[in-house]
């Protein structure tokens, strides 16, 4: 039997155990012996006489059921708080075996069962409060399909989800929902992907668009490759890592055990104090009882859970919940290079033409002639070309031969595009006459077999990079922020100067990389965000590892949180959501402990007796409750730069 479920248990026999004693106590308040029932009565003899006489039956005594929740409820509460203590763990429940064990003691075993309801009840009502929190991931399991369309030649049979294997081709009728993540085939339309993203809109969907399980279909049917199996889609594997992270103790949750060990002594002070100054001991219990710190024990994880539900609506999955509440310790920030403050795609940052030959008029050729191509460095001379808006020629008799480049006629030109290299070994080329090799990538633009231009290239710098590295300090309050990388020098700085990064280390390996975090780690909290394999030995170094989770399952592995939209708005995003939960757990443990303070100097004067102290506590456990519930609904901003 689990602990979750036993203390269910527990809880409905307290209730049903409290409910018997307070019937039997009205019967004999109300006149109803509850002892002895005598009874008049003639029985036949087994010799035929008639025997006349008076039977008395004895009946449960009133407290039998406070006894019964004492004993199959308080001792195993009691158990297992011995056994924390056993292992140095004096946490904040201690005060409540204290009270259960005093209330025996001084035969008050209505306010011990009370006080068995609380600790027991406490579990059940946080237990509903995790589910509260956490019912839009559970209403996202509910609605995904368990059935797929899957075209096989000319026939379309319906499948189970689990029976889809990677290439397998489905069909995704309208307003159905997207059972793997996939490509699509034929067909346009929409599909709203809001359920995962966050984004009120809808994402424009045409042959060669990647699609997401548990996105919704728009109003076109749609013909999609799986490319991965249902239980490897994103959206499973959100449900996964979720599910799995309610499951950890939470760090945060030993900050109520840290205001635990300055609450239970007070409270004890209090309570000796009470009895001490009137001479009644039952002011001691019934402080002990108002005292009982189930604010500390409840409030904390369910802000907990609150937040990670938020996070997984904004598609961001806390794998390690400690990471909500340490993001608002970090004092360090360190980024690793590609695909974090750059968007992991090259950009055309030079166009260097050779004498005679015009800027617009290579770029036009080129990219005109890249529009059939599928080399990387393709999509970021067209973008030029785009922004420039400069027109698209016919292009005609079009080759791409490994090694040799791309070459066309462009407009009644012939125009090659090859590398430095593929120049100098197999045209012959003039060495002489291109410009000094830089960092970064490049490739060079032949016109009529004449050398015409070199154009260079840089990974392609997110546009909220700057804007971002700029607001770390002054909003979360980073005092060093460091760049990282395994690139060589000219790339790393020329990037750091754009963003504004100070602290610059290049030429970096993965060991080199978790070396320098660790040491970092030991001056001052960390973040450290990546989004490479070799990045995951510093995600688990840092303090808290954030990862980017589309381009390596081994890093999101490695992470405390995984950011499944590359967006540095998402990691705002995320240090709000931690310092929001914070504030809101410390409220309901705060709030809660100083209400119950009130209460406990009620009690000490004697105006709460035990019993209704162990009320006034439910009725401040309830507020923490709702309190830390405000952790799952989302502000109206979450992000500030």
């Amino acid at each position: 039997m689990t602990s979750s479920r036993s203390e269910h248990l527990i809880a409905l026999l307290s209730i049903a155990g409290i409910a018997a004693y307070l019937i039997l106590h009205y019967a004999v308040e109300t006149g109803f012996d509850a002892y002895t029932v005598s009874l008049d009565a003639s029985v036949s003899s087994a010799a035929g006489r008639i025997v006349t006489g008076q039977w008395h039956f004895q009946l449960l005594p009133v407290q039998l059921p406070l006894i019964a929740v004492l004993v199959l409820g308080g001792v195993p509460l009691i158990y297992r708080i011995a056994a924390k203590l056993l292992r140095g763990d004096f946490g904040a429940d201690l005060l409540a075996a204290l009270a259960i064990v005093t209330a025996v003691l001084l035969h008050e075993l209505l306010a011990g069962s009370l006080v068995v309801l609380m600790l027991s009840g406490g579990a059940v009502l946080e237990s509903y409060a995790v589910r509260k929190a956490s019912s839009v991931l559970e209403a996202l399991a509910r609605r995904m399909p368990s059935i797929a369309h899957r075209k096989s030649g000319e026939n379309l049979n319906d499948v189970g989800t689990e029976q889809i294997g990677i290439g397998d081709i489905l069909l995704i009728l309208p307003h159905e929902i997207c059972p793997v993540d996939g490509t699509v085939l034929e067909g346009s339309g929409t599909m709203d992907e809001s359920y995962l993203t966050g984004e009120p809109y809808l994402m424009s969907k045409i042959p060669g668009s990647s699609v997401l399980s548990g996105a919704i279909n728009g109003d076109s049917a749609l013909t999609v490759r799986a490319d991965k199996l249902a239980i490897d889609s994103r959206y499973a594997k959100i449900m996964e890592v979720m599910h799995a992270s309610e499951q950890d103790r939470p760090r945060i949750r030993r900050l109520g055990d840290q205001l635990g060990a300055i609450y239970t002594p007070l409270a004890v002070a209090v309570a000796a104090s009470a009895w001490w100054a009137s001479g009644e001991i039952l002011r001691f219990l019934a402080v002990l009882v108002i005292a009982t710190p189930c604010p500390l024990l409840i409030g904390i994880p369910v802000a907990i859970i609150g937040s990670i539900s938020l996070a997984a609506k904004r598609e961001i999955i806390i794998k390690n919940p400690a990471v909500l509440e340490n993001l608002a310790l970090c004092r360090t920030a360190i980024f690793d290079k590609t695909g974090t403050l750059t968007y992991g795609r090259p950009s055309l940052s030079a166009l260097i033409p050779s004498p005679g030959h015009d800027e617009r008029e290579v770029l036009t050729l080129a990219s005109s002639l890249e529009r059939y191509s599928k080399h990387p460095l393709s999509g970021a001379i067209i973008k030029a070309a785009d922004q420039t808006a400069l027109p698209v020629l016919a292009v005609a008799h079009i080759r791409e031969l490994p090694g040799e480049g791309l070459q066309g006629d462009v407009s009644g030109r012939h125009v090659q595009i090859i590398s430095r290299k593929q120049y100098g070994e197999k045209l012959n080329g003039d060495p002489g006459l291109l410009p000094p090799i830089s960092g970064g990538l490049e490739c060079l633009v032949l016109i009529d077999r004449h050398y015409a231009a070199t154009l260079q290239f840089r990974d392609e710098i997110r546009t909220d990079s700057s804007s971002f590295i700029t607001h770390l300090q002054p909003s979360h309050l980073f005092e060093r922020v460091m760049l990282v990388s395994g690139d060589r020098e000219s790339e790393v700085r020329y990037l750091a100067d754009e963003v504004g990064i100070r602290h610059v280390f290049f030429g970096q390996s993965p060991e080199q990389k978790l070396e320098l975090v660790r040491k970092e780690t030991k001056a001052a909290k960390t973040v450290f965000l990546g989004d490479g394999i070799n990045d995951a030995p510093a995600l688990t170094a840092a303090t808290i590892g954030i990862a980017f989770g589309q381009n390596s399952d081994i890093t999101s592995e490695a992470a405390d949180a995984v950011i499944m939209d590359s967006s540095l708005l998402k990691v705002d995003e995320l240090f709000h959501i931690g310092e929001r939960m914070r504030k809101i757990a410390l409220q309901s443990a705060v709030g809660g402990m100083a209400f119950s303070m009130i209460g406990m100097i009620a009690a000490g004067f004697g105006y709460l007796t035990p019993v209704a102290g162990a009320l006034a506590q439910e009725v401040i456990d309830v507020l923490a409750v709702l309190n830390a519930l405000r952790a799952a609904i989302p502000p109206k901003s979450l992000s500030d730069f």
